[in-house]
């Protein structure tokens, strides 16, 4: 890579953790699940210039509902429930150690060696941060947070499954990301008013000011859009195998904005777990990233899985 494709691959993954940052700050007094159907309304908008992904729509509504409302929707309660941006990025990273199960399960794709290895070392970090969590992170919100990776696990089967899906090399996986969110905002908002009621998205609505607005923008518009059109870039003129490891800082700048303007440091277990969890994840991922070359994309699994996927979280 280039010193000019290195600096923008850290870019993407300061923008995609500072995102955890940014959901937690615009989220005060909107309930998660409306703002998720808020955000994904707003990147559902690219479909008027974004071409269609060579997928068929039980793909499509798939990865929008396992990848997308399903990853996002946890995430969003779980950060709404207390779980601090830092951590929760941390554990979303589990999705990397989740997809390579489900895919054993799903697809009967036998995990070599050295995935195993990383999924055992994964799961000993989960275990870490799970057990050694502060009390600011309630045991419901660790839960959900795991769920909204089990979830994006699941998308990524689903995306592996599907195959090769970009209609252009230029829009790469972004084309799913934005046609599968169109399945998000009307489920995510019958969600909200069952789960949350009517009152709450009501006071959501009236609540929403300037801050819910920039964190929208930049979750949907720098983040998803932004993000992956500058990742996709990446990837069309460098081997996966020097891109993709670019994504594992995420979590790192999840952790240090949130101790930074936030004040929430993480205690020792939580920080000796991550870095456990996220050398799991590293290895699990070597594999697929010599066998990925430069043709190779991220699904996730982003998502992550069980290449490194990318989230636009």
């Amino acid at each position: 890579m280039t010193r000019r494709d290195m600096l923008l691959a850290a870019l993407v993954a300061t923008l995609w953790g500072f995102n955890f940052v940014v959901i937690d700050w615009g989220m005060a007094g909107i309930p998660p699940l409306f703002f998720v159907a808020v955000r994904f309304a707003v990147v559902a908008l690219a479909v008027v210039v974004v071409p269609r992904p060579l997928a068929s729509w039980k793909t499509v509504v798939g990865i929008g509902l396992f990848m997308s409302l399903g990853q996002f929707a946890l995430l969003y309660t779980s950060i709404a429930l207390g779980l601090q941006p830092g951590i929760a990025a941390l554990l979303l990273q589990a999705q990397v150690v989740l997809t390579v199960v489900v895919a054993a399960l799903a697809l009967r794709e036998r995990p070599n060696r050295m995935q195993t290895i990383g999924v055992l070392i994964g799961t000993v970090g989960l275990g870490i941060v799970a057990l050694g969590r502060g009390g600011d992170a309630p045991a419901l919100a660790v839960v959900l947070c795991l769920l909204a990776a089990l979830s994006w696990a699941i998308g990524n089967v689903i995306s592996r499954r599907a195959g090769p899906v970009a209609p252009t090399k230029r829009f790469g996986a972004l084309s799913l990301t934005v046609w599968s969110s169109l399945v998000v905002p009307l489920p995510a908002l019958a969600l909200s008013a069952m789960i949350e009621g009517p009152q709450a998205i009501a006071a959501g609505i009236e609540a929403f000011g300037w801050r819910p607005i920039v964190s929208t923008l930049y979750t949907a518009g720098l983040c998803t859009l932004v993000g992956y059109a500058i990742f996709n870039a990446l990837l069309a003129r460098n081997r996966s195998a020097s891109v993709v490891p670019w994504v594992l800082l995420a979590p790192v700048v999840a952790m240090a904005s949130a101790a930074l303007l936030l004040g929430q440091v993480p205690n020792l277990w939580e920080t000796v777990g991550g870095l456990v969890l996220v050398g799991g994840v590293f290895i699990a991922n070597a594999p697929a990233r010599r066998r990925a070359g430069r043709s190779g994309r991220p699904d996730p699994a982003a998502s992550v899985p069980a290449p490194v996927s990318t989230s636009s979280a």
